[in-house]
């Protein structure tokens, strides 16, 4: 008999590492310890059971006990906690459900994955009532589906503006149930910057939800939840997703070293402190190859590949870890949104000097049947051009965009890599320079002082303000809509009207999305022009920008009207 390898939790990362060791080691003992009923199962896919879109329960389920003893060898003990560690003696304390007695098992290697537990603040009161969810396994999307459909609840609060808060959100609307999505911060998805962020809430105004920003939850009663601003939500079942705490009080308890960042530390073959012992998933810190820190990333990604990598590792093959970046992406309704690296916000937060590009082009060639416009914002590092980050929103291919980039990040790529990446392309899918291009000439041009920019934020006080703001679209469309005060010359008549322009003050320029107005810098440039601010984004992204705080606090709009198109 070979290595005797205990794993405590199934999943992701313990049921990635046990079937990998399988493969690489025949001989070896293993066996799985997990406290809940399922040991592998889809939990990305939960929230897609509310809407049925997942038709039943019973689909998440990935590969059960009798399929793990049959086609892998390894043992599966389901409703089976453990309890605590010896590592003098090598053995972990286990409680089984059924009976409630306990017992000891021997290891020599131990591999830790036992995840994060969701967060239920005590500061909120009645938090442990009946009708309180929190979404992160089978059983827990089973019974928030059964109260819902027990008790007839037409009203749900959901409580946190991440990926399981948004998730839970939508598949709740689209149940044909009334939705608030509560969010302490001032915006959704934090790993977007905010003005990406405003797509997003404008997409969750669109479908019905009721959005709650920069608000918290005081109290929960039976058929409300008290907020902490007194406003009060009708809610007959409130669901949870604030976040997740790395489940690591048997570790601590058994002296393995845990962070700054309050998850398992561990070497760059996911080992603790204790050789012995490896840790893997939600539990653990992982170092971020952009801001050189230690942080924990809840994704399934990264779980598989420790998973595989302790594993691996364990069979005496080599491993190196170069570091996460964080790539995800999720469905909002009609919209997808991908994003990796860093966002702006972070880069500057960690210290790092940078500049974005931020684009509206065309998905796919524009007379082509589903075109629309993907909003990409690319984050560089000044001076050097290296990548840290992107993000795009769009009906389509956003997460393509983002995998692209992702792999030039990992490999430390800067805008001119970018810009020469050689992609596939055909009408129906894309455009000849696609959205990734774009972006890198823009970064490109910016970091070389082509021209200047000022972001989608600074309109509003640029309009307040009275500044010298012209709109380079046709006369159509300023009619449409515009910003109040703006000024039409139309690219077309530029030329013709450039003593219009004053010399003497900032003139910032805008079209539909930042190509015109960018045209018309780079002329008026050449005019001798040295006080003329390019508006990223343009007027659709002022308009998405502005809309969603506009709806949500009732302010005095600085556009005659949204033209979304």
């Amino acid at each position: 008999m070979g290595k005797r390898v205990l794993i405590v939790g199934g999943v992701t990362g313990g049921a990635s590492a046990a079937a990998r060791l399988r493969r690489l080691d025949e001989s070896a003992e293993i066996i799985i310890f997990e406290r809940g009923p399922h040991v592998s199962y889809s939990n990305c896919s939960l929230p897609y059971f509310l809407s049925r879109v997942v038709p039943d329960s019973g689909s998440l389920l990935m590969v059960t006990p009798e399929r793990f003893k049959r086609q892998y060898n390894i043992e599966v003990r389901t409703e089976n906690e453990v309890l605590s560690i010896d590592r003098t003696a090598k053995t972990i304390h286990v409680k089984r459900h059924a009976d409630g007695t306990e017992y000891e098992e021997r290891y020599d290697v131990l591999i830790l994955s036992p995840g994060a537990e969701p967060i239920c603040p005590k500061s909120i009161g009645d938090v442990s009532r009946e009708n309180v969810f929190t979404v992160r396994s089978v059983v827990d999307i089973e019974k928030l589906d059964a109260w819902l459909s027990a008790h007839d609840v037409t009203n749900v609060a959901v409580v946190g503006g991440g990926f399981i808060g948004c998730e839970v959100a939508e598949n709740l609307r689209e149940s044909k149930r009334n939705v608030a999505l509560i969010e302490a911060m001032p915006q959704i998805m934090t790993p977007f910057d905010f003005d990406m962020a405003q797509i997003l809430h404008k997409e969750m105004l669109d479908h019905g939800i009721t959005l709650i920003l920069k608000d918290g939850v005081k109290r929960i009663g039976e058929n409300e939840v008290e907020l902490t601003s007194g406003r009060k939500v009708k809610a007959g079942a409130v669901v949870l997703a604030i976040g997740g705490r790395p489940e690591t009080e048997i570790a601590k308890n058994a002296g393995i070293e845990i962070g700054a960042a309050g998850g398992i530390r561990v070497n760059h073959n996911y080992q603790t402190n204790d050789y012995s012992i490896y840790a893997v998933g939600d539990a653990i810190e992982v170092f971020h190859r952009l801001t050189r820190k230690w942080t924990r990333l809840a994704l399934a990604w990264p779980a598989q590949m420790q998973g595989r990598a302790a594993a691996d590792h364990i069979a005496g093959l080599s491993h190196r870890s170069k570091g996460i970046i964080g790539s995800s992406v999720l469905r909002i309704f009609d919209l997808y949104a991908a994003c990796t690296g860093i966002s702006e916000r972070a880069a500057r937060e960690a210290e790092i000097p940078c500049e974005s590009a931020y684009v509206i082009p065309s998905d796919k060639v524009g007379l082509m049947p589903g075109s629309a416009p993907i909003h990409l914002k690319l984050v560089f590092e000044t001076p050097t051009g290296r990548i840290l980050g992107a993000q795009a929103i769009g009906k389509d291919a956003a997460d393509r965009r983002i995998d692209v980039i992702a792999a030039l990040i990992s490999m430390g790529g800067t805008l001119d890599d970018l810009k020469e990446t050689e992609l596939c392309y055909a009408p129906v899918i894309g455009t000849a320079k696609d959205a990734i291009h774009m972006a890198a000439l823009v970064g490109l041009n910016i970091l070389d002082g082509r021209f200047r920019q000022v972001p989608v934020s600074a309109v509003r006080s640029l309009v307040e303000s009275g500044a010298y703001i012209v709109d380079v679209r046709e006369k159509g469309e300023y009619a449409a809509s515009h910003l109040k005060n703006a000024v039409n010359i139309p690219l077309s008549e530029l030329r013709r009207r450039i003593d219009e322009i004053p010399r003497n003050r900032p003139v910032f320029l805008h079209c539909r999305s930042s190509q015109r107005s960018y045209n018309a810098i780079m002329a008026l440039q050449q005019y001798g022009f040295d006080n003329v601010v390019n508006i990223a984004g343009s007027y659709l992204g002022i308009c998405l920008y502005e809309y969603a705080q506009d709806v949500l606090e009732n302010r005095e709009k600085i556009v005659t009207a949204y033209n979304f198109n």
